[in-house]
């Protein structure tokens, strides 16, 4: 395991993406501990072979439709009808898009990218320094994975047999006390009109129409959750009736979406859904290396010296977490470690959704953080600044970002409540 660890460390050094540098790991752990290399491809259509990750294809298409038929521009606008005129008030209404974009891209990156092009280029022109328009864009980013509905959270699903739908409404407490932490630092800052106020226009005759449009878009995580919290559809056959919502929305409703601009959401949704798939199918290999080599035996032994103290325990976890997650992306995260924890935490009586949020928001955070910090980068190519300004910029966001972590440990019923109380 030692030679794997050492392979992955230095590939990611060089700049092997992370999807190769997983794979020659593990078949270089699997060399090192003389295992057959004919467990490679095995296990690598294993990780795969899953029909919960069906359901990930789905959600991303659905986010990439509307995102391209002119939904974003919408929920800014719906946002800032809210915010505008008060000192911050688009810092407010960056922070409310991401709650909102949460609910259809499910995706932190995806918030990042379309989100940025807006805010991070159009918050310099009321006054804003550019580096926190881009603190504020990253920062919000990580709300896109927390509230449903979460390719992150298909995966882990996928890994633990935990039902998806159970995840999706775990994570709007968690999604929500981000947004709200953020906001508390937005109005901080803001003070004694420390931050200049919105310049957002929106005209009287344009206030209903804004708030149909956004109530429409924003039925589609209501679709989702309720059509599976009903029972009528599953969460992978939600999937696909988010995509014919969202093209329904977008082609006949808001006749914004073309034939080019659904080929181009086809094409990036097929990159995406790819790449995720073979991050978990590189990570299956690494997590069989791993189990081969008594990993999970050194995990037992760690835990037993927070036996007594469950709250502890998931404190330590947190702080591993969250260095793991400045190096790998979450979704192989959870694929290497969340296998070895599961067993452990059980034992202790953690609440399996309390887990599930504590790991999948920690590692999220690896997003917005170097050295692989993925939104980070993308927020710093739009804005055109270096990462130690902009990382700057990021710190107070970071600090209360990881408070509602430690409330999550703390409080499992912030996690717990929503899932129990629609069983």
């Amino acid at each position: 395991m030692i030679f794997m660890a050492i392979a992955f460390i230095v590939m990611l050094i060089i700049g092997v993406p992370i999807v190769f540098s997983l794979g020659i790991a593990g078949a270089i752990g699997l060399w090192a501990l003389d295992l057959s290399l004919i467990s490679v491809p095995t296990r690598l259509f294993t990780g795969m072979d899953n029909f919960i990750l069906l359901a990930a294809p789905f959600y991303v298409f659905a986010g990439e439709i509307m995102n391209r038929g002119g939904i974003t521009a919408r929920l800014i606008r719906l946002a800032g009808l809210v915010t505008r005129g008060v000192p911050g008030g688009t810092a407010y209404a960056n922070v409310s898009s991401s709650v909102f974009f949460a609910g259809i891209s499910g995706a932190a990156v995806a918030d990042t990218a379309a989100l940025g092009q807006v805010f991070i280029k159009g918050m310099p022109e009321e006054g804003y320094d550019k580096n926190y328009a881009a603190a504020v864009t990253i920062a919000s980013s990580i709300i896109g994975p927390i509230i449903p509905p979460s390719v992150i959270m298909i995966i882990y699903a996928a890994v633990t047999r935990i039902s998806v739908i159970d995840l999706f409404v775990a994570g709007v407490i968690p999604g929500l006390l981000l947004a709200g932490a953020m906001w508390l630092v937005i109005w901080f800052q803001a003070r004694g009109g420390k931050l200049p106020r919105s310049r957002i226009d929106i005209k009287k005759g344009e206030v209903g129409l804004l708030i149909r449009d956004g109530l429409l878009v924003l039925g589609l995580p209501g679709v989702i959750v309720g059509g599976t919290l009903s029972g009528v559809f599953t969460a992978t056959e939600a999937g696909g009736i988010a995509v014919l919502y969202a093209l329904i929305i977008s082609w006949f409703v808001f006749k914004s979406l073309d034939l080019q601009q659904l080929w181009e959401a086809l094409c990036c949704s097929a990159r995406i859904t790819a790449t995720v798939y073979l991050i978990i199918a590189a990570a299956t290999v690494v997590s069989y290396v791993l189990t081969i080599g008594g990993i999970a035996m050194w995990v037992q032994n760690f835990a037993l010296l927070f036996s007594d103290n469950p709250t502890l325990f998931m404190m330590a976890l947190a702080g591993m977490l969250l260095i793991i997650g400045t190096f790998l992306e979450p979704g192989a995260a959870i694929v290497l470690i969340v296998p070895m924890l599961l067993p452990v935490t059980m034992s202790m009586n953690i609440d399996p959704m309390q887990l599930a949020m504590v790991i999948i928001l920690t590692l999220t955070l690896g997003l917005i953080t170097p050295p692989v910090g993925v939104c980070l980068f993308v927020a710093c190519r739009i804005a055109e600044s270096p990462v130690s300004h902009v990382m700057k910029a990021v710190l107070p966001f970071l600090v209360v970002e990881f408070a509602v972590v430690i409330m999550l440990v703390l409080i499992p019923e912030l996690s717990s409540f929503l899932p129990k109380l629609f069983r």
